[in-house]
């Protein structure tokens, strides 16, 4: 028999998780309808003209950064695991750092670095004996190349996360096993190591990929035309609605596909109780091999971040020393970016908790769980996609508000509430995803006791669960702040007139080549990024601390 406070609140949770997960569909159903309800002169237009150049630079950019970040992020995950060298120990974190450089934000500092005027270039050209860069110069860095380059290292810690923590978890005697066989440490790595990372492997480079798609700026500024930048030229140089539409449709078949490839990685992942292996051995590597591995490993780091932050802090120093100061409407950017981002993260977090509750009810009461694997579908569809999808019904709605209310103008697009709730949509997945973690660490006779104590779902969570789920609940909402604070697509094409945040100030820097007051807003995005750098860095490091013996334990297998 259930407690009689279950009968009057359950439904409620329901209800309203029912209510969020199919908000995340309203974008995604609006873009069909949007896309499919124009006639069929578009879609033979964007075949024959837009479609081919757009679809196949988006495919090369893709395949280039896969590549890119498998090799990098693996290469490095295998190191830190197997071998001991110099600086190894700040490597292993130092390597999430990318995490925190937007990628729109490396190639707006790769621009000034790289420019043929540039202090990189011009460095070279003095140490080779050229005067001018009409003798020599490096390859243009605004090409396909310069892309993959920039989206490569600044992503590849998706690779590496996932490809050290498993293998982290390998037990030591298979590669002994294979050593014992004649294998050396490199063949124990390709033909042992390396298969049964496969399904890690899958779900980083999917993650890397999903990325790739949704960014605008780096491929805008390195003059890449993907799908995400015909969507947003589309829309707003050409004024051409529907067809933005129909481009954004041709992007989701590629989420779906990407989405698909992490699934199946992610179907290979098994868990059972086994006894405690002993983990890989690193291997003491000596002289100038030791000093090669710390120069291999430490690239990706100062390519990824030390260079572009260096630059960054050098601009905004000397802006700061030459008295500039900061301007006002930087300042009111700021403002923006705040307020926008503690809206999102407030509102993100209580329907990540909603969804999260009533997913633990219904999976105690036999209930359904969908919800909250549906709410977790905008972290896979871009920003320019959901900006088209959320675009009609806020212009209905706001159509309906004027007539209900008499209310002049947009007054939901001229609020910004529609791109909060794209922005909500987007980043759903983060608290969802870290609160059932959080509920799934709490033991049902908690719960149990409480309902036998009298108290309904609803207080039950208040006083019991929301206590012991507040490190999971920060989290999520730190990333939630830190993603909005750097989110660009959405921004960019839901704000309202003389809405800036700092993501839109530099790219509207970037666009007019200002670099100058551009990096401190990159700056200040850089820094907020590296907050959950620490934290997830302080996380493997938790992990990594030997563990108290136990006769059996629970391990990915």
């Amino acid at each position: 028999m259930k407690p009689r406070g279950l009968r009057a609140v359950g439904p409620l949770w329901q209800a309203a998780a029912v209510l969020i997960a199919l908000g995340v569909l309203v974008p995604v159903l609006s873009l069909a309808w949007l896309a499919l309800g124009e006639d069929l002169s578009h879609w033979s237009h964007l075949v024959r003209h837009v479609l081919p150049d757009a679809a196949r630079n988006t495919a090369v950019l893709l395949v280039g950064v896969g590549v890119l970040v498998l090799v990098v992020g693996t290469g490095c995950a295998w190191l830190v695991t197997a071998y001991e060298f110099p600086g190894r120990r700040v490597l292993h974190w130092a390597l999430l750092l990318p995490l925190a450089m937007p990628a729109y934000i490396v190639a707006f500092a790769y621009l000034d670095l790289l420019h043929p005027i540039g202090p990189v270039q011009g460095a070279l050209r003095a140490l080779l004996g050229y005067d001018s860069p009409r003798q020599w110069r490096l390859p243009d860095l605004r090409s396909m190349g310069g892309a993959i380059f920039v989206l490569g290292f600044v992503l590849y810690p998706y690779v590496y996360i996932t490809a050290r923590a498993m293998f982290m978890t390998q037990p030591a005697y298979l590669l002994e096993a294979a050593r014992s066989l004649g294998e050396g440490r490199w063949g124990a790595f390709r033909r042992v190591a390396l298969p049964l990372a496969r399904p890690a492997l899958a779900i980083g480079v999917s993650l890397a990929l999903l990325e790739t798609l949704n960014d605008i700026g780096a491929s805008e500024f390195l003059g890449v035309n993907t799908l995400t930048v015909a969507v947003y030229t589309t829309w707003i140089t050409r004024s051409n609605l529907p067809g933005a539409a129909q481009i954004a449709c041709a992007m989701l078949l590629l989420v779906v596909a990407l989405v698909l490839v992490e699934r199946h990685g992610r179907r290979r992942q098994r868990f059972g109780s086994v006894q405690r292996m002993r983990p890989i051995g690193p291997l003491r590597l000596r002289g100038p091999l030791a000093w090669a591995t710390t120069a291999v490993v430490a690239s990706p780091v100062l390519i990824g971040f030390i260079a572009p932050a260096a630059y960054l802090v050098w601009e905004t120093a000397k802006r700061l020393r030459l008295g500039q100061g900061v301007s006002d409407a930087l300042l009111a950017s700021l403002g923006n970016t705040l307020m926008l981002a503690l809206g999102v993260t407030a509102l993100a977090v209580a329907a990540g908790l909603i969804v999260a509750w009533s997913a633990r009810q219904g999976a105690a009461g036999g209930g359904m769980r969908w919800p909250a694997r549906l709410s977790m579908l905008g972290y896979a569809v871009p920003g320019t996609v959901l900006a088209i999808g959320l675009l009609t019904p806020g212009l209905a709605a706001d159509a309906g508000i004027a007539q209900v209310l008499g209310l002049p103008g947009l007054p939901l697009m001229d609020l910004g509430a529609v791109l909060v709730v794209a922005c909500i949509i987007r980043f759903l997945a983060m608290p969802v995803g870290g609160i059932e973690a959080g509920l799934a660490r709490i033991p049902p006779a908690l719960e149990q006791a409480s309902r036998l104590l009298g108290e309904n779902p609803g207080g039950t969570l208040r006083r019991v669960h929301l206590p012991l789920l507040r490190p999971a609940i920060a989290a999520g909402a730190l990333l939630v702040f830190v993603d909005t604070m750097k989110e660009l697509p959405a921004t960019l094409l839901l704000r309202p007139a003389n809405f800036d945040t700092l993501a839109t100030w530099l790219y509207a820097e970037a666009a007019r080549g200002t670099y100058e007051e551009g990096a401190i807003a990159a700056l200040g995005i850089v820094l907020a990024g590296l907050l959950p750098v620490i934290l997830l860095a302080r996380t493997q490091l938790a992990q990594e601390r030997p563990a108290p013996s136990a006769p059996d334990a629970t391990h990915p297998a």
